[in-house]
């Protein structure tokens, strides 16, 4: 199975490049990741810069992909449950299991309508940018507790 992370807008603060590059390396001792950083929309509503930056995500992924869409009003796991959900997805044969960040004004509803499942990291809101480290250090997590290792304690 393939893991790709999706999102809109550039990373701008180098501690958190930093931490996007450390947990994408501890990843990829694993399983296959992409990140995909796609253009947000700055000079429209807010309607409808959710509606193009949905198509343009739309765009990314395969009929194929299972989509994970990132929200705070999103279904909140613990992390042995967020593994147990990559794990069921590699086990079931997913070929690609994406991740889908919003930019500022989250997503539109066909993209929402799109995914398999909408997850909250926290009940607490968290800018779309620090969501980027956060995702990718619970996909490594993820990664040690399918594999029995002693990371998660």
């Amino acid at each position: 199975m393939k893991l790709r992370v999706l999102w809109l807008g550039k990373t701008r603060d180098p501690w958190i490049k930093s931490g996007v590059a450390e947990y994408a390396t501890r990843i990829r001792r694993y399983l296959p990741l992409t990140i995909d950083e796609l253009k947000d929309e700055k000079d429209a509503t807010q309607q409808e810069g959710r509606r193009r930056e949905g198509e343009r995500l739309l765009k990314q992924i395969s009929p194929q992909t299972v989509l994970v869409v990132l929200d705070e009003r999103g279904q909140q796991l613990t992390s042995v449950q967020f593994a147990e959900f990559v794990g069921k997805q590699r086990d079931n044969g997913t070929p690609e299991l994406a991740f889908a960040i919003g930019g500022a004004y989250g997503f539109s509803d066909e993209l929402r309508n799109r995914a398999t499942k909408v997850l909250a990291l926290s009940a607490m809101t968290f800018t779309h940018q620090m969501v980027r480290p956060f995702l990718l250090e619970q996909l490594y997590r993820a990664c040690t507790i399918l594999n029995n290792e002693p990371y998660h304690h």
